[in-house]
């Protein structure tokens, strides 16, 4: 295969410098922004393939004579080389229910490896065959073998187990998002109940996916499964990306 990337980008391009894709004769995985840019990356791979060519850059200018109005420049390199697994922060889900189950789906196609958690078997077994689920009856420990920079989100049909679980991952300062499914009041007897357990109930995000309200209260702006799995899916993905980049290590 030949890995396409931007080596380069400046001023307004479909993808940022890093991102690529890898070209097979009739195979295509991952993108650099579509439209002519990549249409030309693509034909340009295949070429190399065909002559059986090792590398090759392309400096691309988007703009009116290629059909593309970004207006900024691309420079790519193209060279041989397969696609290598990625490690993808894990969103650990406690609760199938109807959200639990539409969050896991939003975010399945995302950079983010939801799992679905819950001790009721039926429950589980409502959610599409190809997301992971996991079926625990101590789902505490689950938070207490979470990964490092893993995020939580407590959607279960118990508030006493949404507390015991939230103070669980409370205690976990490595964790990435910590969130919980609920109203103001809800979070106002949470914040009793962790300062009872010695615990700080500050970076408990609750309710999850939602917008401030117009007197700086929370609120939905739609109460509906998926609604709330999309903007919960947004929350994650830019909490998730906000501590990739405080976890990486500075080389100088």
């Amino acid at each position: 295969m030949i890995r396409v990337r931007v080596l380069r980008a400046l001023g307004s391009t479909p993808r940022e410098e890093g991102a690529e894709m890898f070209v097979g004769l009739e195979t295509l995985q991952g993108t650099i922004g579509g439209g002519q840019l990549e249409y030309m990356a693509i034909d340009r791979a295949r070429q190399m393939l065909r002559r059986g060519e090792d590398s090759a850059q392309m400096d691309v200018p988007l703009g009116p004579q290629i059909g593309q109005c970004c207006g900024g420049r691309v420079w790519l390199g193209l060279d041989r080389g397969e696609p290598t697994p990625q490690t993808l922060p894990r969103a650990l889900i406690f609760g199938a229910g109807h959200v639990g189950r539409a969050l896991a789906l939003a975010l399945d196609p995302l950079p983010i490896r939801p799992t679905l958690i819950d001790s009721r078997e039926a429950e589980l077994s409502l959610a599409p065959a190809h997301l992971d689920t996991r079926l625990s009856v101590l789902p505490e420990a689950e938070i207490r073998a979470a990964e490092p920079g893993s995020a939580v989100v407590i959607l279960t049909h118990d508030h006493a187990l949404d507390f015991l679980l939230a103070v669980e991952a409370l205690r976990r300062p490595d964790l990435a998002y910590v969130g919980m499914i609920g109203s103001a009041s809800k979070r106002a007897q949470f914040r009793r109940f962790a300062r009872g357990q010695q615990v700080d109930p500050a970076r408990l995000v609750c309710a999850i996916g939602a917008l401030p309200g117009p007197d700086g209260g929370i609120r939905h702006p739609d109460k509906r499964p998926a609604v709330i799995a999309a903007f919960t899916a947004a929350e994650l993905l830019v909490r998730l990306s906000a501590h990739a980049r405080t976890e990486t290590p500075c080389v100088s």
